[in-house]
């Protein structure tokens, strides 16, 4: 009787072992197709993810190009501007060169009183000294001596500039 209980008892334990062990299997298997999907899916995902930031890098890119362009078409704008605007100034100094110092005088007093001192300042600029001399006997004592105090406080500033 103990042989046949020892025979039940080992084949009880093998059929246990069996089934457990078919379990294990089962659900290694289980693990091992989603661990192959998991793999799929992060390989899908950086994949997706190197496509994106390449195509960052390329806008990046093409952004820095444009921004460039738009740099050197403002450089050039701004060169154009500023040969445009000596070109007025150039023009303007020979009319006052030779206009009489009275009239211009008149026009100055009449510009700075309207507020367009810088605009009289730039003029005076481009004159030449003599005739700038003259012109200033014809201003009134306040607009002079405003000219008078731009063309000191211009002329420390280009003085620094030059040092």
């Amino acid at each position: 009787m103990n042989k046949i209980f020892i025979v039940i008892l080992v084949f009880g334990t093998y059929l246990f072992a069996q089934e457990t062990a078919g379990s294990f299997i089962k659900e290694k298997k289980e693990i091992m197709v989603l661990k192959q999907d998991l793999n799929k899916f992060y390989t899908l995902k950086e994949e997706e993810y190197k496509k994106r930031k390449q195509e960052l890098e390329s806008l990046m890119a093409k952004i820095k190009s444009e921004k460039q362009e738009i740099q050197n078409i403002y450089d050039k704008n701004q060169t154009i501007l500023k040969d445009i605007q000596g070109e007025v100034a150039s023009k303007t100094s020979k009319i006052y060169n030779a206009m009489k110092p009275k009239i211009a005088g008149q026009i100055f007093n009449k510009m700075i009183d309207d507020g367009k001192i810088e605009d009289v300042f730039d003029i005076i600029l481009k004159l030449k000294e003599k005739k700038v001399t003259q012109i200033m006997r014809y201003l009134s004592i306040r607009n002079a001596s405003k000219l008078t105090e731009k063309l000191k406080n211009f002329r420390v500033k280009d003085e620094s500039k030059k040092g």
